[in-house]
C-alpha cells in the first residue's frame, strides 16, 4: 500500500512551504506515523551530507535534511533527488540522488527536466512504499506558466502522487488573497481538483 502523500504548494517562494512542510513532518510522526519529507527538485548551496540506499553518501537541500529530522526519520538522498547549487546567474550544478551529474549540469534546463524524471518518479515511489505518510514540497509557484511545460516539482509531482494539495501564501507580504485566487485561477481544472 503506497504513503498517503500531503503536498504543500505556495503562491511564490518565500511563502512559507518548508516551515508547513517542517510542522506537518512532526505533527504526522507525533501521530505514530512512519514520515518522510520529499521535494522532487531545490535550489539551494545549503546542503547536508547524507546516506544514499546503496551506503554511500551523497547531498540534499538543508530543508529536507530538516524536514527528516522532524519526521524523526534518518534523512536519506530520496528526500531531495534533484538539487541544484548556483555557480552563476544561468549556471548550476546539478546533483541527482546526491551525486554530481556533469552531463546534466552542461544542459539547458529544458533539456534536463524530461531526463530527470524517472529517477524523481522512482525516489518518490520509494518513499511511498516505505512510509505511512509523504509530506512533499513544492518549489516557487506551481502557476508559472512558463515553466510549466518542464515542471518536475509542482503539479507534475502532485499528480503522480495522487496528493492533496494545501496552497500558501505570505500575508506580511500584501496581495495575499490576490495570489492565492491567481494561482488557483491559473492552474488547470484538474490540478485545481487536488487543492483542499
Amino acid at each position: 500500500m503506497s504513503a498517503r502523500c500531503i503536498m504543500i504548494l505556495g503562491t511564490s517562494s518565500g511563502a512559507g512551504k518548508s516551515w508547513l512542510a517542517t510542522a506537518l513532518c512532526r505533527w504526522y510522526a507525533n501521530q505514530g506515523l512512519k514520515v518522510a519529507p520529499f521535494k522532487a527538485q531545490n535550489m539551494s548551496n545549503n546542503a547536508r551530507v547524507v546516506a544514499t540506499p546503496a551506503g554511500e553518501y551523497g547531498e540534499i537541500g538543508s530543508a529536507q535534511y530538516f524536514q527528516a529530522l522532524a519526521a524523526r526519520a534518518v534523512p536519506d538522498v530520496r528526500m531531495n533527488p534533484l538539487l541544484l547549487k548556483p555557480e552563476a546567474d544561468t549556471k548550476s550544478q546539478v546533483i541527482v540522488l546526491g551525486r554530481v551529474d556533469h552531463a546534466l549540469s552542461q544542459l539547458p534546463w529544458h533539456g534536463r527536466s524530461q531526463r530527470v524524471w524517472p529517477q524523481i518518479a522512482a525516489a518518490l515511489d520509494a518513499l511511498r512504499a516505505d512510509n505511512d505518510v509523504v509530506v512533499i514540497e513544492g518549489a516557487g509557484s506551481p502557476a508559472e506558466i512558463n515553466l510549466m511545460d518542464s515542471d518536475v516539482v509542482n503539479m507534475r509531482v502532485a499528480r503522480h502522487a495522487e496528493a492533496r494539495c494545501l496552497l500558501v501564501t505570505d500575508i506580511d507580504r500584501g496581495g495575499a488573497f490576490a495570489h492565492l485566487f491567481g494561482t488557483w485561477a491559473l492552474l488547470p481544472e484538474e490540478e485545481r481538483a487536488l487543492i483542499a
